[in-house]
């Protein structure tokens, strides 16, 4: 039996900003899903590559679980999710939504589970990026997040459940990438293959993206962007490029045109 005094997975309300869906409601298909914990998630740790896929003409999407709040500089939600859109806004994305659950208790669980799929059955993306791995010493929202996202591609795929999803129709996501939130050289988890996203055209609009957080990052935590700067240099120098963010996914790397995947400028 769960502890009273320890708060349960509440939804309240959420909140959806951009382009995702049309004049008549319906939901438009997107090719791309990044899915975090909280606002500043995604750009931390795959705004290059959002900022790279939206450059390249991919509707791409980020959903937020919680709001974030409450945090020691922010005035609230409202502010929070005002950033949100600004950071959305920064890096080409065109839907972004938050699901309304708790921060700072967020647990893996049915309905959150169900919400997320719900969104993925909507929109019906080719590429869901979730957080690969649990941050130590930072938020446990975040590793409950991994087991939520790889959850909630499970579910969009299940038929017969009709009365759960209100009758939305299943998707099934072809691909499932990890990003990563901690600093130093992320290692691939057991079972996970490592790519490297060549971001550097877009380093400085990830900059930009976070730097939309006045409230997570002011003048006192100025470090935090070199830091970025310097993790996404290493991962380029390690790769044999300017700067990348490394993704995780089960499937090891598979082309017909190995030529272009050794040389994607021509």
């Amino acid at each position: 039996m769960r502890d009273p005094a320890i708060p349960g997975p509440r939804v309240t309300a959420g909140w959806r900003w951009g382009k995702g869906f049309a004049a008549d409601g319906s939901p438009r298909q997107l090719d791309v899903i990044a899915v975090g914990a909280h606002p500043d998630d995604v750009e931390i740790g795959c705004g290059g590559t959002l900022a790279l896929l939206a450059a390249q003409g991919h509707a791409v999407g980020i959903v937020d679980l919680t709001d974030g709040e409450p945090t020691p500089r922010s005035s609230g939600p409202e502010q929070r999710l005002a950033e949100a859109a600004a950071a959305a806004e920064a890096l080409g994305v065109v839907h972004r939504e938050h699901l309304g659950f708790a921060n700072r208790c967020l647990f893996d669980g049915f309905e959150v589970r169900v919400a997320l799929a719900k969104v993925f059955r909507r929109h019906r993306p080719r590429l869901v990026l979730g957080i690969a791995a649990k941050t130590p010493l930072a938020s446990p929202d975040h590793v409950q997040a991994v087991a939520i996202t790889e959850a909630a591609v499970f579910y969009s795929r299940l038929t017969k459940w009709d009365d759960t999803f209100a009758g939305l129709p299943v998707h099934t996501v072809p691909h499932l990438l990890g990003y990563f939130l901690f600093a130093g050289v992320p290692e691939a988890p057991p079972g996970h293959w490592p790519l490297v996203v060549d971001i550097a055209g877009h380093l400085e609009t990830k900059l930009r993206a976070i730097g939309c957080y006045t409230s997570q990052f002011p003048r006192e935590k100025a470090h935090v962007f070199p830091r970025v700067r310097a993790m996404a240099e290493t991962l380029g120098v390690m790769a044999g490029c300017d700067a990348g963010e490394m993704l995780v996914g089960c499937r090891m790397p598979c082309t017909t045109e190995p030529l272009r995947l050794l040389f994607p400028r021509g």
